[in-house]
């Protein structure tokens, strides 16, 4: 049994009292942005998420000519909904007083190669995205209160609901030559 070391209600209070006085206060930004990386490799790239210290090394994956050393950016999409979905779980545990025992979430897609080879016919982008998670909880709750557990998980998961409601995404370019 793992009992959570985070009071979550506690830091999200003063959170929600100032949201809830001061809604446009909840509104953010998220930016990412390329890393310093070595442009005579085209098969790796860096990126830096704004607000944190992290730097996501990502690459080519091998089935379109990658070395497979570090994660593609399926991978990445991926691991982005189980870290939420995961890490949605376990706040909603915490803040439900609910102590788990193991988290297990495994995300999958089924992807066509052929189309990010410029294929004829062969569609581009992942499809049929799925994602499980195990959960299994200290005390025996298969009643209501594991029952609301799961569903604010899956309610709550940002990622999730996202992917799943479909999200307006605008891609743009700016091209400039090195000589001018």
């Amino acid at each position: 049994m793992v009992k959570s070391r985070v009071d979550v209600r506690a830091l999200q209070r003063p959170l929600r009292d100032r949201y809830e006085r001061e809604p446009a206060a909840a509104q953010r930004v998220l930016r990412v942005h390329s890393a310093a990386s070595d442009l005579a490799d085209p098969l790796h790239c860096a990126i830096s998420a704004e607000g944190s210290d992290a730097t996501i090394r990502s690459g080519a994956h091998p089935a379109v000519g990658g070395h497979g050393d570090v994660a593609c950016s399926g991978d990445i999409l991926l691991t982005a909904l189980a870290a939420c979905q995961e890490t949605t779980l376990r706040m909603v545990a915490a803040n439900m007083g609910i102590d788990l025992t193991s988290v297990d979430v495994t995300a999958t897609a089924d992807w066509d190669a052929r189309g990010t080879l410029a294929m004829p016919g062969a569609p581009i982008g992942l499809r049929n995205i799925r994602c499980h998670t195990a959960v299994v909880i200290a005390e025996d709750e298969r009643g209501e209160r594991a029952a609301r557990l799961l569903r604010s998980a899956e309610k709550y998961c940002v990622i999730l609901n996202t992917l799943r409601d479909g999200v307006s995404v605008e891609s743009t370019f700016d091209l400039k030559s090195a000589a001018s």
